[in-house]
């Protein structure tokens, strides 16, 4: 059987104030009155059925994604008790599917990501499946080609072709952000595309992989995979996945591993972690480069460069020769910030637990 897994986990905290602890970012309707996690599963609906998708995020939000997807059965909602980065998630989801079926195969995605068209998703994810028939302990990962030399996400390079496949090429190796000169090498070289995050694989293959580079981590799933569907299963999951080594799939596996492939995805690809990334996405920007969702009511005087986002659709923001900022409205909370201030919002976020404003958080 085929799975889908979605990890559904960031705490969104670049998003403050529109995603809160009770309101992670994955579930904020800002998207033409639709989420993020919300668009990741009508984007893969069209390869996977309700019964095959599962959801991994923080155990904080199990019940609220739960009420999010309420076509999901509730079990394939899977909460983390903490965070342990993705090789966590997806090592607590292949041990969920293997109790289903130790041989299924499994597609990982993430519900941060923008993609459009789907149709080149939906083909690659196919040519992914149809080289696992043949090459059952591969590794599968997607590139995306690459629009210009970003600096703010990591690179795979590819190999050659592999024989009498359909583009089909090894990752001969993982690169960690880069400077802009060295993208712009990159790019230049036409052998680098950006790295998706989203993967292919056998389930056994991932567990095994996870059992020769991240041993502990293997025994700790071991046990809760053991304990999973008996009056036990939450005890266990608290006990043992709070020891779990806090280290990315790419880091603990991929870039240490054999036998990884990729194909390459041409198509519009944001991953949507700040409100940069965000403002690429949520609507057009007006003569003025000023930027809203359809559902905010804004009036721009002498104003430029600007994004203004509010979740009342019946609140009005007004600006007077602003430029480059950032104005976010919700009912208890309001950020004004420059657009390229936004990384001290997890030091804000740090203040107000210092000062007794959690309620905000």
């Amino acid at each position: 059987m085929q799975y889908a897994v979605i990890m559904a986990g960031g705490s969104g905290q670049r998003l403050w104030p529109l995603s809160r602890k009770n309101r992670p970012k994955q579930i904020i309707d800002a998207f033409d009155g639709s989420s993020l996690l919300r668009l990741c599963v009508d984007r893969i609906s069209g390869i996977f059925d309700a019964d095959h998708i599962l959801v991994v995020t923080n155990q904080e939000y199990a019940d609220v994604v739960r009420q999010h997807l309420p076509e999901l059965p509730q079990e394939n909602i899977l909460g983390e008790p903490v965070g342990r980065d993705t090789a966590g998630a997806i090592g607590l989801a292949a041990t969920v599917l293997k109790q289903k079926d130790p041989n299924s195969i499994m597609a990982v995605f993430s519900a941060d990501q923008i993609i459009e068209p789907i149709a080149p998703l939906h083909k690659a994810v196919e040519k992914a499946f149809g080289f696992l028939k043949t090459n059952p302990k591969a590794l599968f990962t997607f590139g995306i080609r690459a629009a210009f030399a970003h600096t703010g996400f990591g690179y795979l390079k590819r190999g050659k072709k592999v024989e009498a496949t359909d583009d089909i090429y090894p990752v001969e190796a993982f690169r960690e952000k880069p400077n802009k000169s060295t993208a712009s090498k990159y790019i230049r070289s036409g052998n680098y595309c950006w790295n998706s995050g989203m993967f292919v694989w056998r389930v056994d293959t991932i567990l095994s992989q996870l059992e020769h580079f991240l041993p502990e981590n293997a025994r700790l799933l071991e046990q809760i995979g053991l304990s999973w569907g008996t009056d036990k299963a939450t005890q266990t999951l608290n006990k043992h996945f709070t020891d779990l080594r806090k280290i990315s799939i790419d880091f603990g596996v991929m870039e240490r591993a054999a036998d990884v492939y990729m194909c390459e995805l041409d198509c519009h690809w944001v991953d949507v972690g700040s409100y940069q990334s965000l403002a690429d996405t949520i609507g057009k920007a007006d003569q003025d480069n000023n930027i809203t969702t359809a559902e905010t009511q804004c009036l721009w005087i002498d104003s430029g460069n600007n994004v203004a986002i509010s979740d009342k659709k019946d609140h009005l923001i007004v600006a007077i020769h602003v430029e480059d900022m950032i104005v976010v409205y919700t009912e208890d909370a309001t950020l004004i910030c420059h657009r390229d201030e936004t990384d001290h919002l997890k030091t804000l976020l740090q203040q107000m637990e210092e000062k007794g404003l959690e309620r905000f958080e």
